[in-house]
């Protein structure tokens, strides 16, 4: 029973980051910090109690860590997989990182550490949510835009007005394509990097004032 209530504990720890995971739409959600958390709890188990009887001699000691030691480096092979290099940006790291305490959690849980599990969850959505709010509002942050013109003299006006509001652009690139009436329009994707307070606003209320300028996307 004791058993049954660490592995439980685990899997409710591990599942309320990938709650908060999940509402930020995140590569790893509920269900993946849900099965990490707990399939650590359960290792940490194995590894402390499933070999009690394997070696009884007293010139011979059990050693517990092992199976507990290959949670640690094989986690890593499922946080690789939630980190994406795409155009020119490491996105994942923090998703990645998460799953990598839930796992720890789940071994604290699995060793009947409650105490320390709870309070490291807690410190984990502190960090997560609560630090996520001051952050917005301080150092700066890059987003990628994508966006069309159908007339090319209106791009650099443009790209002058966002660097006169201290948005660096940090890569620029810019395709021509043909509509179906037949018209020319000029697709540009570019890095940019702002202050957090209001960036994404602040270039959206800039692009708008351009007529023949679509957003198609910010992120």
């Amino acid at each position: 029973m004791d058993f049954f209530i660490r592995i439980l504990v685990a899997a409710l720890l591990g599942g309320i980051i990938g709650l908060e995971r999940e509402y930020r739409a995140k590569e790893a959600g509920f269900r993946t910090h849900y099965l990490v958390a707990m399939g650590a709890a359960l290792f940490m188990i194995l590894s402390a109690h499933g070999f009690d009887g394997a070696l009884t001699t007293e010139n011979h000691r059990l050693d517990v860590s092992r199976i507990a030691a290959q949670v640690v480096s094989g986690i890593g092979f499922i946080g690789a997989g939630t980190i994406i290099f795409q155009r020119q940006a490491v996105r994942g790291l923090t998703t990645a990182a998460g799953l990598w305490v839930a796992a720890a959690i789940g071994m604290a849980t699995g060793a009947g550490l409650y105490l320390l599990a709870i309070e490291t969850t807690v410190l984990v959505l502190l960090g997560l949510e609560a630090l996520n709010i001051v952050l917005r509002r301080i150092g700066h942050r890059q987003l990628t835009i994508k966006f069309s013109a159908t007339d090319r003299m209106t791009i650099p006006p443009l790209l002058e007005q966002l660097r006169g509001n201290s948005i660096v652009i940090d890569t620029y690139k810019m395709s021509e394509t043909t509509d179906d009436s037949g018209r020319q329009r000029y697709n540009v994707s570019m890095e940019v990097y702002g202050s957090r307070k209001n960036f994404r606003d602040q270039i959206l209320h800039i692009m708008t004032q351009f007529q023949d300028v679509s957003v198609e996307n910010i992120e």
